[in-house]
Order: structure tokens, then sequence, then C-alpha cells
């Protein structure tokens, strides 16, 4: 969840699979039939959104999902670090920072406690009664919070082969969210849960055999990108492989490692790391003592260049001006480094993280290093690779064969395998 909180060419073009993914959006919202979903669609059929959004200075990245019957239209911030998805819902709602007119209103279609959807969302037994209702309580590492109700409801898809479905998917209405942290609440309806969860819609299409357990997404660092559901967008060459960690926690994050930094190709004191990959959260998070560590290179690394401190931004932690506003990362990515994660299980697996992939200029034309201290905001240990770091690459989580891979990127369009 949110923390607010080119080597392979892949020819990602807006092609036709926009055409039958984007562009039938008023198809989607005029179907009112609905139609019951069948194993007829195969394992190898997938699907794609567009995505809006940046890391600076929006904050996050977003999808459009149609709901309900008929449909209807909510922003969702899209979010592999979580599994539960869930909108702000008319029941009535506290916390809630969209419209009346935007709020999803369930309509009989609540999920009870003996649905198996439930232990999802609630430790066995989840309930004391059979028949009560379903309900959540997901708080977020940014100390966030959504407290509501299971629900089902249809949630029509258009598939890259032209079909089209209407599962029926569980997620959460949410009548209580909490927002702590000086940054205001995103304005979006809610959170699409991407997770490796049985709650998540990745794990429920993919049982219902819609789709192969494989989600992914490309952010441009220009602001937008795609997300896609399914393994026909996976390039056939040039993705670097690295294995997702097994956990025996409740929550599985898509967890990879351990991983040793180097800074301009030289290796560090920074080693053995252990990386969630989340694209719930807009910067990359290290713990302290990498943290510090990766700060001292950097500083000491810009002695001598036309650099301050800009202690008067308050836009991040830590920031630099130079002898005038800068107007973009092209103005001063020359006075920093690269860096680079090298997974030490995995042979030949390396994250590259270049300034663009670390670095954001504010408003106030300073830059600032977006690579912040987890410890301060109670991550611990925790290490994240936030979308700062993860834009202009392709990235897909397979569920299937237990793997991260990446691949550098355009990311103004998806084309199939």
């Amino acid at each position: 969840m949110d923390m607010k909180s080119r080597g392979i060419s892949l020819f990602l073009l807006l092609s036709s699979i926009f055409s039958t993914s984007f562009s039938d959006t008023d198809q989607i919202l005029n179907s009112k039939k609905p139609t019951p979903s069948t194993s007829a669609h195969s394992l190898a059929s997938s699907f794609a959104f567009q995505i809006k959004g940046n890391v600076y200075p929006i904050g996050y990245y977003t999808v459009n999902l149609a709901i309900g019957n008929p449909p209807k239209l909510y922003d969702l911030d899209i979010d592999t670090g979580s599994d539960l998805t869930w909108l702000q819902c008319d029941a009535p709602c506290k916390g809630c920072t969209v419209p009346q007119n935007r709020l999803y209103k369930p309509r009989g279609n609540v999920v009870k406690c003996v649905d198996p959807l439930c232990t999802g969302v609630q430790s066995a037994p989840p309930c004391g009664v059979a028949n009560e209702q379903c309900d959540y309580e997901v708080d977020y590492a940014d100390h966030g919070s959504s407290l509501g109700v299971l629900v089902r409801d249809y949630i029509p898809v258009k598939f890259t082969n032209g079909s089209l479905a209407r599962p029926i998917l569980g997620f959460g209405c949410g009548y209580d969210q909490t927002h702590p942290g000086h940054n205001p609440p995103p304005s979006t309806a809610g959170v699409l849960g991407l997770g490796k969860g049985k709650t998540s819609i990745v794990s429920q299409l993919h049982s219902l055999g819609l789709i192969r357990n494989v989600v992914g997404h490309c952010l441009s660092g220009r602001g937008g990108g795609f997300l896609f559901f399914g393994d026909q967008f996976i390039p056939q060459s040039g993705v670097v492989w690295t294995p997702i960690l097994q956990s025996s926690s409740v929550q599985q994050h898509y967890k990879t490692g351990p991983a040793d930094l180097l800074f301009n190709g030289k290796p560090t004191s920074v080693k053995g790391l252990e990386l969630i990959f989340d694209s719930g959260s807009s910067y990359t998070y290290f713990n302290s003592i990498a943290h510090k560590a990766l700060v001292d290179l950097i500083t000491n690394d810009i002695k001598g260049k036309p650099l301050t401190r800009a202690t008067a931004d308050s836009s991040l932690p830590i920031c630099w001006k130079g002898p005038k506003a800068f107007k973009s990362l092209h103005d001063v990515t020359t006075n920093f480094k690269p860096l680079l994660l090298s997974f030490t299980k995995s042979k030949n697996s390396v994250l590259q993280v270049p300034p663009e992939a670390y670095l954001i200029v504010t408003k106030h034309g300073n830059v600032c290093l977006g690579i912040l201290d987890g410890t301060e905001i109670g991550l611990g240990n925790i290490n994240i690779i936030g979308d700062i770091s993860l834009q202009d690459k392709i990235v897909i989580y397979d569920n299937e064969k237990q793997q991260i891979g990446w691949a550098s990127a355009k990311c103004d369009g998806p084309s199939k395998s």
C-alpha cells in the first residue's frame, strides 16, 4: 500500500490490444445483462488496463475498473503490496475522500462468514455465526487502514481475443478509512489489491480459470503506463528473473533477495537486502543502516559539485539545490551515479537503478532523494522497492513459477509476446 504515502526493445505500442482493452470501456459499461463466467476462456487469456498517474507530483498510479450491474467506473490505486481490493462504501462512510456519487453502494451482495473467501481476511474461525456478514480490517505499512464488509459483484473484463467475461469477484466495501501522515490521502475510490493471497483479484480470476496466475505492470517515468493480467504480455526474451521468497506469515508479499547494493558499479557495505516489490508505495525504502550508507555514498560523491542541501524543501527528507532551479531530471542526473541491486542467489539477476529511478525534481526546482529511511515510518528492517525504482520497466509477478521478472521498456502500451 502507498507510503505517502534500455537494454531490450519491446516495441510496446498503442496496438490493437489497447483497442480491445481500453477503448471498449463504453461497451463494458453498456453491457447490462450479466453472463455467467465459465471455463470456456483459455488459461492463456489476458487483458490490460491503461494506467494513469506518476510518482511526483501525483504520488500514485491508478486504473479505472468497471464494477457492478450495470457497471460503474471506479479509479483504484494499484497495489502489489496488499491482497484485498476495496472501494469506499456508501454505508454510510467515515473517513471517505470522494463524493457520494463515487462511493460503492452494496445491494444485498454482502459475503457471509461461512463463505470460504472470508477466511482470507479473518483468522479461523472467521465469525461466531455462519450467517453473519464477513467484516474485514486491513492495515497498511503507512499506518493507514480500511474497515468494512466483504461483498461480491460483477467486474467485467475484455480479453485480448475480444471475448468479454463478467466474473463475480469479492472485494471490500470500506466504510471506515484512516489516513495518517502529513500528506493528504489519495483522491481515488479505493485500492486494487494485486498481492498473492486468496482475496486478491489475481487469485480469484485464476481460480475461476480465466487467467494464468500472473500480473504485471509497466509504469512510465513520463506518467501513465499499463497493468496486465495473464501471461500473454511477458516478453519472450530479455527478462531478468529472481525467485519469490516464501514466508510463513499471513501476509504473503512479493519478496525477493538477498541483494547487494552497488554504487557506480562498485560494491558497497549494503549487502543481503530482502526486498518487497510494492506498486502501492511511491518511493523506495531501505532500513536505517542501508539508508545511511547510501546517503553517505551520495554525499561524498557530490562533494565539489554545484549542489547544496535544500533544507527548506519539505517535499522529501533529503533534497539539494543547484545554482538555478532544475526543470527536469535531465538537468541533474549527470551529478549522480547509477545504483544496482545484485541478487546473489540468482545468476546474472540485477536491477538497474539509474538516477532517474531514485531522484525527483520538485515544484521548487530542487532534486530530492526518492529512497527513504523506512525505519522512520515504522518499517523496521523491511526494504521496499517502490514505484520510483520500477519506472520504465515491465515488471512481472509470476505466482505460478513463484518468480518476479523485469525488463527495460517503454510503457506506452502492451504488445503480446
